[in-house]
Parts: C-alpha cells; structure tokens; sequence
C-alpha cells in the first residue's frame, strides 16, 4: 500500500471513530482543502443502517457542512486571489476552472457540487471573481444535495447489496459503459481550456 493510501486511510478512520462529527468535519474541510472526499464515509456510513433518520441525518450532516466549507474556499479565493490557483493547480486546469465560473457562473458551481470535479477549486475561483455569494451557495446546495441524497438514498435502500456491486465484475461494466457516455463530458471539459479570457 502507498504512503497516500496509507494516509487517507488512517484520517479517514479517525474522522468515522467520531460518527456524524467526523462526517461533518471530512465534509467541511473537504470542501476548501483537504483532498479526501467524504464519500468515504458516506458510503460505509449509509450502507450499515436502514433506519431512515439515521440516512437523513447522514445526508443533512454531509451536505450542510460541505456547502459552509465551501464558504470557507470562496473566502480564500477573495482573500489570496490567482496565487492560490496557481500554487495547487496547473495553468490549464486553472484557465478550465476560471472558464467554467466565467461562462457558466451558478451553473458552474452546480456542475462541480454534483460531479467529482474539485468543488474547492470552483469556490477559490468564485471568491476570486467575487461571484455573488447568495448564488454560490444556492448552486452548490443544489448540486450538493443531489449528489450526496443520491447516494444516501441509493445505499441506504440496497445496502450490502450495493456494495457487493461494487467489487463485482458488473461494476467494471457499468464502468466502462459509465465512461462511454461521459466521454462528450470529458471532451466538453477539455475544450474549456480554449477561452479567450480577453472576451
């Protein structure tokens, strides 16, 4: 096992050994600057209960505390501005994600709250462009309960059986069709990088 794997395997049993805190805490700081995602947690979290107001407060835990996070990055993008970009991300990945606020402004957020795109990267750059916080944070609750309520829904329904899937053979199927069809995704994002930002 790696030294990455090693880490985020140990602060990822730290954050669980505190239940629905530690859900909260991995979601908050997720969302402005470390990098393991709480679907970590979420997962094996929602897959050991079927009590409903256990899986709703999973959800609720999850998602408000990654939306004020990201409160947290839009904050730091105000505060240090391009230098942060550019200190932990690569010049094309920051003109993608300069783009994607830019052009698409709350839809932008949306899609990186839903999508594994790094939502912490979208908040700097809405706190660098000073997009109008109300918005932010709607967008990103939106997508943020979509992503997480989805997920909390589908394993709190199928449980162990959810989880077999995923280390079944249907699982790499499902993953390569899932890739089939992301490929116009990918191909959208690549071309981002191709703005003009003197438009």
């Amino acid at each position: 096992m790696s030294g990455l794997s090693e880490l985020t395997e140990q602060v990822t049993l730290w954050f669980s050994a505190i239940g629905l805190a530690g859900l909260g805490l991995m979601s908050f700081t997720e969302a402005f600057i470390q990098p393991i995602p709480p679907d970590a947690l979420v997962i094996p979290m929602a897959a050991s209960t079927s009590d409903p107001i256990r899986l709703v407060s999973i959800f609720l835990v999850v998602t408000i505390a990654s939306v004020l996070g990201s409160l947290v990055a839009w904050w730091m993008g105000d505060k240090w501005g391009q230098p942060l970009l550019e200190k932990f991300a690569s010049k094309s990945a920051v003109r993608k994600f300069n783009t994607l606020v830019k052009r698409y402004g709350g839809f932008g957020i949306f899609i990186a709250a839903f999508t594994p795109i790094p939502y912490k990267v979208l908040g700097w750059c809405a706190g660098i462009g000073k997009m109008d916080r109300t918005t932010f944070v709607l967008a990103g609750f939106i997508g943020r309960s979509m992503r997480f309520g989805l997920e909390v829904l589908v394993i709190g329904v199928y449980g162990e059986q959810f989880i077999d899937f995923l280390s079944g053979w249907q699982f790499i199927v499902a993953s390569l069709f899932g890739a089939l069809l992301l490929y116009p995704a990918w191909i959208w994002w690549q071309g981002l990088s191709e703005y003009d930002e003197e438009e």
